[in-house]
């Protein structure tokens, strides 16, 4: 049967109930610079069997993050998982539950997220965590509008050393809120340019550690110059990972603290789904985005668990509501919290080391390789080399030689100038015959 689910008429029926001419007036705030214009360049009709061979021919031309040397972070690693964490998250009961809004029939789920949260605070270093995001750079969006609220200043200064991915999120909500975002040049290390960047207007600093150059920062001077001037510290972290090896933001004076949940637990699932973390000073739970999951005792005084302070726009009117994310990773979150729960904190420990001492060996390696240059003064797995040619250009080269070499900065950011940047991490993925195969097809390309 095909599918025509509406008429001519029933088009015009429809606009005139809403009261406009066409169906392009429906996307008038759509910036005209995000709108295509024509047709996708794709068949406009195909059968099923002729869609499934195209796009497994597609599927094809890909290099899979396993089947070679591979040394790609920007925001999403490659880790081990283990295979009791799918396991366990297929179970039906975890699979197919949705919202907790009924505690007496989602008892299981509600304390999954409880101890998600205690667990997000505890890597952190902060007082409340929420039941996940949908991603680092939602969370990274969500906690600037919170400052917004808390501060009620309009005033966003974004370090040079945020993602650009997350600071175009951010971008794209505060232009909604009608908020000003100050989003510093991208610097492989940004600390003094931050400073000098706050005055009294300053409703919030973001900053990340590591940063996308993957530049681990000590943000304390940072933080007690952003809260000198009234301003909230909102600290970024996109390798969930380091938290087992680096202080914690909380302990270096970070207010709000978010960031990307993917390493662990999630695989790189081609982008996604993610889990963005959030956490804060308990006196600014309030005003904290996102779900919120409590501990109580029931009228027989047992232990239980609600969903408490969540006032979204589902449970308050919209222009009341803390935010409009009106859901939450919850599969991801549980991957997170199983994966966590078999680490323990020793574990964890283990895997961050194992981490930086994986990536020091590449970048030894890397040294050795005539025209690179190491710009990353201090890194946890990932560092930025400069190449002297254009960075695109090396990584198509390596893949023909079966490396997977990282990813250009001009990918994220392609106005920055930093076209012969290369970003490459190493995770405990990567082996001694890995980082060998990567110098010596980056010797030849670079020849």
């Amino acid at each position: 049967m095909r599918y025509l689910p509406l008429t001519p008429d029933d088009r015009v029926q429809m606009l005139g109930e809403i009261g406009v001419d066409s169906i392009d007036a429906l996307f008038v705030d759509v910036p005209a610079a995000a709108r295509r214009e024509g047709f996708v360049d794709l068949p406009h009709v195909a059968g099923e069997l002729e869609v499934e061979r195209e796009l497994a021919g597609l599927a094809a031309r890909n290099v899979a993050a396993g089947s070679v040397p591979f040394f790609c972070g920007a925001g999403a690693y490659r880790h081990h998982v283990p295979a009791s964490v799918d396991h366990l998250i297929q179970r039906s009961e975890f699979l197919t539950s949705y919202t907790p809004y009924q505690p007496e029939i989602a008892q299981g789920t509600l304390q999954v997220l409880f101890e998600f949260q205690t667990q997000v605070a505890a890597l952190t270093g902060m007082e409340v965590a929420n039941a996940s995001l949908y991603d680092g750079s939602t969370a990274c969006a969500e906690a600037v509008m919170m400052a917004k609220r808390v501060t009620k200043r309009n005033r966003a200064v974004l370090s040079g050393g945020v993602h650009p991915h997350y600071v175009r999120t951010t971008q794209t909500l505060a232009h909604a809120e009608g908020m000003e975002v100050d989003a510093l040049t991208a610097a492989v290390d940004a600390e003094d340019a931050v400073i000098a960047a706050i005055d009294a207007g300053t409703a919030c600093v973001v900053v990340q550690t590591p940063n996308v150059f993957g530049t681990a920062t000590d943000v304390t001077k940072i933080a007690a110059a952003a809260q000198a001037a009234g301003a909230l510290l909102i600290v970024v972290t996109t390798e969930a990972v380091s938290f087992g090896l680096l202080k914690s933001p909380g302990e270096m004076g970070a207010d709000i603290v978010v960031a990307e949940g993917q390493s662990i637990g999630n695989a790189l699932n081609f982008g996604g789904p993610y889990v963005g973390l959030f956490a804060c000073r308990e006196k600014l739970v309030r005003q904290a985005p996102g779900r919120l999951c409590g501990e109580t005792v029931d009228a027989d005084g047992r232990r239980g668990f609600v969903l408490t302070l969540s006032t979204r726009e589902q449970h308050i009117r919209r222009d009341k509501a803390t935010s409009n994310i009106c859901t939450n990773s919850g599969l991801c979150a549980l991957a997170f919290s199983i994966h966590m729960s078999l680490l323990g904190e020793v574990g964890l420990r283990r895997l961050a080391a194992l981490n930086h001492q994986t990536a020091r060996q590449l970048k030894t390696a890397l040294e050795g390789v005539p025209g690179v240059e190491i710009l990353t003064p201090r890194f946890f797995n990932e560092f930025a080399v400069k190449l002297g040619k254009p960075a695109a250009d090396v990584v198509e080269a390596l893949a023909a030689k079966g490396v997977l070499g990282g990813v250009p900065y001009s990918r994220l950011d392609p106005g920055a100038g930093l076209d012969d940047v290369l970003l490459v991490a190493a995770t405990e993925t990567v082996t001694e015959g890995d980082i060998a195969a990567f110098k010596a097809a980056l010797t030849e390309v670079m020849a």
